[in-house]
């Protein structure tokens, strides 16, 4: 059995756990769609926590809607980017100026209205309300976080990049192999649930 080390880094491994979870069609347009507020939303949020003395003060501003400031949202991206790196290379270089919109232009938002806070943790919560509809409603399983806290929240922006990647005809090889792991993923879950079931007759 591979170690949680290698499994850690195995991209076959981390998104077949990701993808038992994430099924259904209706429960994946919602997060193709709310996972990328949500890591929008969560870099405006860390923007405004303090930093330790010892950061490097670094501002570049570009233009009027993106702006680079070494804080809590850029150490987050830039770790969130490495780990997808080891992860699948290729796709995270595709990932990367997304990426760097997404965490600069949240940035310079937070910072350009007092309300601004307000509204991008409002949308936050917004956003994770309709992933647990989702979830309920549509896959009719909890949501992976429930499972794996950390894996869940860290590859669900990457799951997304690849679900666009894949709609673009990116890897088919690897789109097909994870497809049967995840289905023989699903069906050894019913086989446990179905035990369960039967041992609480």
């Amino acid at each position: 059995m591979a170690s949680t080390k290698s499994q850690l880094f195995d991209v076959e491994h981390q998104l077949t756990f990701y993808g038992a979870y994430h099924h259904n069609s209706v429960n994946v347009a919602i997060h193709m769609i709310c996972v990328p507020l949500l890591l929008w939303t969560f870099s405006a949020m860390a923007t405004t926590l303090p930093t330790p003395s010892w950061f490097p003060s670094i501002h570049q501003q570009f233009g009027p809607y993106l702006l680079f400031e070494l804080n809590w949202a850029s150490v987050h991206a830039i770790l969130y980017w490495l780990y997808y790196l080891a992860l699948e290379p290729v796709a995270t270089l595709l990932y990367t100026p997304q990426l760097a919109l997404q965490t600069l232009s949240a940035i310079a938002y937070v910072k350009s209205g007092p309300d601004h806070l307000k509204q991008a943790a409002l949308l936050h919560g917004v956003s994770w309300i309709a992933q647990f509809i989702g979830h309920g409603a549509a896959e009719k399983r909890a949501p992976a976080l429930l499972d794996n806290l950390l894996g869940a929240v860290v590859l669900a922006p990457f799951f997304v990049h690849l679900e666009y990647l894949f709609k673009l005809g990116y890897r088919r090889d690897l789109q097909k192999k994870l497809d049967q792991q995840v289905e023989a993923e699903l069906a050894r879950i019913k086989g446990q649930e179905k035990d369960v079931g039967k041992k609480q007759l």
